[in-house]
């Protein structure tokens, strides 16, 4: 019988850990698909479209310093020249893109 508990524990673990690297994979899938056209694969947007339009680097004080919160405003609304993307991507959606944005900017 212990070991049924065991394993359940272990398999409550691996999802666990297993939930942050697919909320990363997805991220990055959408983000590639949606915004990596103008940010950039870095997320600098040293890109012809990025510097075009003189999109902001993910790496900057002010993108590092915003909370996820504004974060994912800034893509539902749209700025500027983005476009919102409310109604193209689900909350879901967006909170993994600016999951995976975080990881760009380390």
């Amino acid at each position: 019988m212990k070991t049924t508990g065991h394993m359940a524990v272990l398999t409550i673990l691996g999802l666990s850990l297993a939930i942050p690297a697919m909320a990363q994979q997805g991220g990055d899938a959408t983000y590639k698909a949606k915004c990596a056209m103008c940010h950039g694969a870095d997320g600098t947007g040293d890109t012809p479209v990025g510097k075009s339009m003189k999109v902001n680097s993910f790496k900057s004080d002010a993108d590092v310093k915003a909370s996820d919160a504004d974060l994912a405003k800034v893509t539902k609304e749209g700025k500027g020249k983005m476009p919102a993307y409310a109604g193209k991507l689900t909350d879901d959606q967006i909170q993994q893109v600016v999951t995976y944005i975080r990881t760009l900017q380390k």
